[in-house]
């Protein structure tokens, strides 16, 4: 770096181009490592019940399905939802990955939502019907709009309801990322994911940040931009704003990254 040279973009590329962009070329193998819990170790008061918990294989067995990216997400006014769409097309377009899209259950009533004109929701993407269902992931893109730097209550809502998932500890080993919205430059678009982590910690998942694996994108400055190296975001203004095209491109780059980051784990 030179002499207040600042942060800038390396010039090395990655092997084969970014992780995910052409799964037909063969990839640098990864090492793995199997950690087995315990079972003989004593129980917590309420913590995991050994006779349930399974070995962590962050090597994850091949199968002849398609690998699945669940992207779940809330939105209130429709920006997550414009982000989530788009990076199930960044997921889709790498063979063998398949993204699905789920909103969590509304915490509001009609009434409460009616009020704060909040936009209709898409009904052609299913509410998730229970935690449980997450169990049948390979990955997961979890998105949110910020409340005071921490994801809204909804998100959490359902997050809440995951224990029985990390009792058994069924989401150990698996990665996971985050998108976000927020209605100010500064507003938490870094934070929101920050504090986000704590949920993933618990469950042993893997955090996949996006990092700068978008190249020159991350360094624009020529225009307002959400997104950080966390992940994918939006500044939604006062709520009229929409998504700009770079905005949706860095959530594209960013589920196609994760779906190559799910297919380099699912090699045997």
């Amino acid at each position: 770096m030179g002499k207040g040279g600042g942060c800038v973009p390396s010039k090395k590329k990655f092997p084969g181009g970014v992780i995910g962009d052409d799964p037909t070329q063969p990839q640098p193998p990864i090492e793995t490592s199997k950690t087995s819990i315990d079972s003989s170790s004593t129980e917590q008061p309420n913590g995991p019940n050994p006779t349930s918990q399974r070995d962590v294989d962050l090597e994850h067995s091949s199968t002849p399905h398609s690998l699945k990216v669940f992207i779940v997400f809330y939105s209130m006014y429709g920006h997550v939802e414009g982000l989530a769409k788009r990076m199930k097309k960044g997921v889709d377009s790498v063979d063998g990955v398949e993204g699905v899209l789920y909103r969590v259950p509304e915490t509001l009533s009609p009434e409460i939502l009616v009020h704060m004109k909040a936009s209709p929701k898409d009904d052609s993407i299913p509410e998730i019907s229970s935690a449980s269902e997450l169990s049948g992931a390979d990955g997961f893109l979890f998105g949110f709009p910020t409340r005071y730097g921490c994801m809204a209550a909804q998100m959490k809502a359902f997050f809440d309801t995951t224990g029985q998932l990390w009792k058994e500890q069924s989401l150990a080993g698996k990665p996971a990322g985050f998108f976000v919205s927020t209605g100010t430059q500064g507003g938490g678009q870094e934070t929101t994911a920050w504090t986000a982590i704590t949920q993933l910690v618990h469950h042993g998942m893997l955090f996949v940040p996006v990092g700068y694996t978008f190249g020159a994108g991350m360094f624009k400055m020529d225009s307002i931009r959400g997104g950080s190296p966390y992940g994918a975001g939006v500044f939604a203004g006062d709520g009229t704003r929409e998504p700009s095209d770079i905005e949706l491109a860095l959530a594209e780059h960013q589920g196609k990254y994760m779906a190559g980051v799910v297919k380099r784990l699912a090699q045997p």
